[in-house]
């Protein structure tokens, strides 16, 4: 069966809602870092959001509760409604002549056709702000889920390079979400931080295994000939192969 555009659209919504988010809850750090990759490419691919992507969801958010109660009480409200396409047919075909005008007269067809055009085009732009809407929705959801996981600390590397991805494209998203980034950001800087200046059982600074390699290879000096220097141990000489 082939699916049409907004079919497509609509399924990769549900799959970043559905699959992706919940690969994330994986006891499996392949499949979390898998998954987090997927993520970021996601955001990669979002355009620029602009100002009147902004101004949207402002009045979403402002508006969609009244709109829910307005809605309902017009429909109680409101009359009967006259079809009007036969009210139309009837005012202008009283006599029902129509049928013998040439079809040449009828200048209406083109008309018609640079509606239907132009409601085409209207109707794949507004699909395509609805996707864009769901799509950064289903990603902001995709976050806030990793950023909970942050107390495992196998997830720790993965989250702090997809939440920083994310920051760092928060362009691509609007206003609210900017701000739900930001504090994602900034909520992973400060468990950073605690991670860093804790002490463990052991007396060694908590920090994951990344930022472990990184301390201990900081201040090493390795040159092409394999020289190691700072002591030149033997065992980064082994390391780099």
């Amino acid at each position: 069966m082939q699916l049409n555009k907004k079919q497509k659209n609509q399924l990769s919504t549900w799959t970043f809602q559905a699959v992706v988010a919940n690969d994330l809850f994986t006891d499996d750090s392949f499949v979390f870092s898998k998954t987090a990759t997927r993520i970021k490419e996601a955001i990669s691919g979002l355009p620029v959001a602009t100002k009147d992507d902004d101004l949207e969801e402002a009045a979403a958010l402002k508006d969609e509760a009244e709109k829910t109660n307005e809605d309902s009480k017009n429909k109680q409200d409101m009359p009967p409604a006259v079809p009007a396409e036969e009210n139309h047919k009837d005012e202008a075909d009283p006599f029902g002549l129509d049928a013998f005008i040439p079809k040449r007269i009828k200048k209406d067809d083109r008309t018609k056709g640079k509606k239907e055009t132009g409601a085409k085009i209207k109707e794949d732009e507004e699909e395509y702000k609805r996707f864009l809407k769901s799509q950064r929705e289903a990603l902001i959801t995709c976050l806030e889920i990793a950023a909970h996981r942050y107390k495992t600390p196998w997830c720790q590397t993965v989250i702090d390079i997809l939440v920083k991805h994310a920051f760092d494209n928060v362009a691509r998203f609007t206003s609210q979400q900017r701000d739900a980034i930001a504090k994602l950001w900034a909520s992973i800087r400060e468990q950073q931080n605690r991670r860093k200046q804790g002490k463990s059982v052991t007396g060694k600074l908590d920090v994951n295994a990344f930022e472990l390699l990184q301390q201990k290879y900081a201040n090493e000096k390795i040159s092409i000939r394999r020289a190691v220097g700072s002591g030149g141990e033997r065992r980064a000489q082994q390391w780099l192969g």
